[in-house]
Parts: structure tokens; sequence; C-alpha cells
């Protein structure tokens, strides 16, 4: 699965988010824009993919689209391998040190969790992310969280 997709798929279960927004800035006269991967009300979502020097590069694209928006910066690392390699680790220390949130999300989750989304319960002004248990365990993205926890 490709970046975009997957991309997709996450920011689908954050309610009143959009993907691949475009946000404007003009540098020495010249209009410029670049793409947030998700936007919610309160946060600009960059994703990453696991194994991947360019993983790193969400860090500054979370960073410059908070500058954009006014939100709060996220990086959240799409898991493919079930395990912490050298990316993932420098992205959870540097995040760390930034106050930028990371989180991480494994690709089968999504998947499955975005297949099954006709079986929940859901509404428009709410979020289709996992409360608790071993689903939680696989994509934690309650740093994202709202008011209702």
């Amino acid at each position: 699965m490709g970046e975009v997709y997957l991309a997709a798929l996450v920011c689908a279960f954050l309610a009143g988010s959009e993907d691949e927004t475009r946000k404007y800035f003009d540098v020495n006269g010249l209009p410029r824009f670049v793409r947030v991967d998700c936007e919610t009300d309160t946060h600009a979502i960059e994703i990453g993919l696991d194994g991947k020097a360019s993983a790193r590069d969400s860090l500054h694209q979370a960073l410059f689209a908070a500058h954009l928006t006014g939100k709060t910066p996220v990086v959240l690392l799409i898991d493919r391998d079930g395990f912490e390699g050298r990316y993932e680790y420098e992205l959870r220390q540097t995040t760390a040190t930034t106050g930028v949130i990371y989180a991480t999300c494994h690709e089968d989750f999504i998947l499955r969790w975005a297949a099954t989304s006709g079986l929940r319960p859901s509404a428009p002004d709410r979020d289709d992310l996992p409360a608790a248990g071993p689903a939680r365990s696989l994509c934690d993205l309650s740093g994202l969280r709202g008011a209702e926890g």
C-alpha cells in the first residue's frame, strides 16, 4: 500500500478531517503551497512509512504545516514490519525533543479497521478510533482525541 492511500484511510478515522489539504504561502513574492497529509480542526498530521529515510521529512513537514495553520503538529508513522527500526527510533526521539505528537499505526490494522468500519456504530462528529484493548495497541492515536477522551 502507498502512503497517500494509507493516509486517506487514517484521516477517515478522524471526524471532520480532510486529507491532502493545500496550504499556501509566499516566498519572495512567488506563491507556493505544501500539502498536509491529514488535517483536523486542531492537528496538522504528517504520515510516513517505516523503513524509509524519507520518513524523517515528516517531522519537518509537520512543523511547517503547524506554522502555516496554527495547529498542533503530529507525525504518524505507518508500521509495516512490526518492529521499531532505525527511522522509527529517530523519529520517536526527535519528536519528543521538539514536542511534536508521535504516533504509530500498523498497516494491517489500518486496512482491517477501514474494512470493518461499517460494522461499528458511527456518527459524523465522532472519531472512529479504537478506545481500548489490543486494537489500540496497534494504532494508538489517543494524542489526537478530542474532549471525549
